[in-house]
């Protein structure tokens, strides 16, 4: 799957609701601080429109799954503990939450929008804490964090900058390696906080920290997933965190509560859909249709959806940048070897050229690349080939065609 989101946040905001909703596995959901011990991974779905409808084709998904000409792609979430004020110095359960989302390359942060819980995660009367203040204090953990793991070796790594050939962003890769942070990124960053990359000696801290922020920024985009929109406090402060934020309106135990209506077969409904339907109203206890009213009337009616999937989706293809492109080995029918149809489709960063694909699928592809084909019009595409979302491409390689 290669890209992963962490789901982020204080305590008692949601999170593993959050998670259990998006992955349907079973985590322990309490309301109190420090439910989640150890980080949770789970496989969730980003949904898209299958490209078997628009070329009227009945197709056989292997990788994915294809429901009603809607595409369910695999993606990887993680979910970590609550983090509190100072988990940077290892207050609560501290840096080792913020290590578990060291590989993440974008975070979902989940945020009581009611303000019904404090700083610390702690209930408190709705609307009686700003969760601004929240998105504030996630961004600051981070980038302390970040910050101390630069600032152990920072001097060492000036001096060899100037006493040497060797590029600032170079070492700063090493230093962060363990962090998916990339080369790319970092010469951006020192473009946006506008340092010199060339004397780095003469930067204060304030720089260094100036230089870490635009970094997690660009390294570590946040969305944030304004949950608990059932209750009325949250309209308000949902438009304050839009003025400055990506924001996806949610109500993560509405979805929960869906899906898993969906998985006894008691209604239809697929993640995202701004409607459910009731299989059998008689099989309905009195609790169970007081709960889906509930949910049609105060979310579905009002946000158009319970944006969990949104917030997913979001999370992908705007902060991640990501296209979805389907490999098939049969340009004429659309088909692998097997002839099944249209039996893949891979998540990829827009600006992923025909030669990266291939070596995505497999090294040996890659290596032995030599032409693509793209299904739709049998062109022929070369090596350069920047693939747009929704391609559908044959491999032609010295080896073997994907």
């Amino acid at each position: 799957m290669g890209y992963l989101v962490g789901v982020v946040g204080k305590p008692n905001v949601g999170k593993s609701t959050f998670f259990s909703a998006a992955t349907l596995k079973s985590v322990p959901i309490a309301n109190y601080p420090f439910t989640t011990i150890h980080a949770n991974r789970g496989v969730g779905y980003v949904r898209i429109p299958c490209v078997c409808r628009e070329l009227s084709l009945h197709d056989n998904p292997v990788n994915s799954a294809c429901v009603d000409g809607n595409r369910f792609v695999p993606v990887e979430i993680i979910d970590c503990a609550g983090l509190v004020p100072g988990a940077w110095q290892g207050r609560g359960l501290g840096n080792q939450f913020l290590d578990e989302v060291r590989r993440a390359h974008a975070l979902i942060h989940i945020v009581d929008a009611a303000g019904a819980t404090d700083i610390e995660g702690k209930p408190c009367t709705p609307s009686s804490h700003d969760p601004g203040e929240d998105v504030t204090f996630l961004e600051v953990e981070i980038d302390m964090w970040v910050f101390n793991i630069v600032k152990k070796d920072w001097e060492k790594i000036a001096r060899n900058v100037e006493a040497s050939k060797l590029g600032l962003e170079d070492l700063l890769e090493q230093r962060l390696s363990g962090l998916e942070i990339t080369k790319s990124q970092i010469l951006e960053a020192l473009r946006k906080a506008k340092l010199s990359k060339e004397k780095p000696t003469g930067w204060s801290d304030a720089d260094l920290r100036a230089f870490i922020r635009e970094l997690r920024k660009i390294s570590k985009p946040i969305l944030i997933a304004a949950n608990k929109v059932d209750i009325p406090e949250a309209d308000e402060n949902i438009k304050r965190l839009q003025s400055s934020n990506i924001v996806v309106p949610c109500c993560a135990e509405a979805e929960l509560a869906l899906r898993r209506a969906a998985e006894k077969g008691l209604i239809a409904y697929q993640p995202g859909d701004p409607a459910f339907m009731v299989k059998d109203p008689a099989s309905l206890s009195p609790q169970q249709q007081e709960a889906l009213t509930q949910i049609k009337e105060k979310i579905l009616a009002k946000w158009v959806s319970t944006g969990v999937q949104n917030a997913l989706n979001t999370a992908f293809f705007n902060l991640l940048d990501m296209i979805a492109v389907y490999p098939v080995q049969d340009p004429e029918k659309f088909s692998d070897h097997e002839g099944r149809v249209l039996p893949e489709v891979y998540l990829v960063p827009k600006g992923t050229t025909a030669r990266q694909f291939a070596s995505i699928i497999h090294t040996e592809l890659g290596e032995s690349f030599i032409y693509a084909v793209e299904a739709r019009s049998k062109m022929r595409l070369g090596e350069d080939y920047v693939l747009k979302d929704r391609d559908v491409i044959s491999i032609v390689s010295a080896k073997k065609r994907g």
